[in-house]
């Protein structure tokens, strides 16, 4: 059993079991029933997407300090009690299931879900 990091949109992995979008946002111009059929997601969790300040600091990050910034930023959003039990959760069932976490930016290094990696490692889930 584990959890993938994986970018939203992309064909599903054998396995890889429930989707679940830590995006601010849904996908522009795709129904809400088609979701899961255009392999996006099949549970919007934006709990554990940055805030809307964050995205946007993320978004303007042209140097290693800046995103080194945003990360410091993210982790800290996500080390609170609402976001840390959301990740302790998660990890704990990446022992029990397969299920795969994701975001639509193409570069994982400039991506949240990278630090969402990290943070899921740091709890001991089971990554594949």
């Amino acid at each position: 059993m584990s959890v993938r990091i994986i970018r939203l949109g992309t064909p599903r992995a054998p396995d890889e079991g429930l989707r679940i979008g830590t995006v601010r946002r849904p996908p522009r111009g795709v129904p809400k029933a088609e979701f899961s059929k255009r392999d996006y997601y099949d549970v919007w969790l934006p709990n554990l997407s940055p805030s809307p300040e964050l995205v946007a600091e993320a978004q303007a990050a042209e140097s290693e300090a800046d995103w080194n910034r945003f990360k410091r930023k993210f982790r800290a959003e996500m080390n609170t009690s609402e976001h840390g039990k959301v990740l302790d959760l998660l990890a704990a069932l990446s022992h029990t299931t397969h299920f795969s976490v994701g975001c639509y930016c193409v570069d994982e290094s400039r991506c949240h879900r990278s630090v969402l990696r990290e943070l899921l490692q740091e709890r001991g889930a089971e990554i594949k």
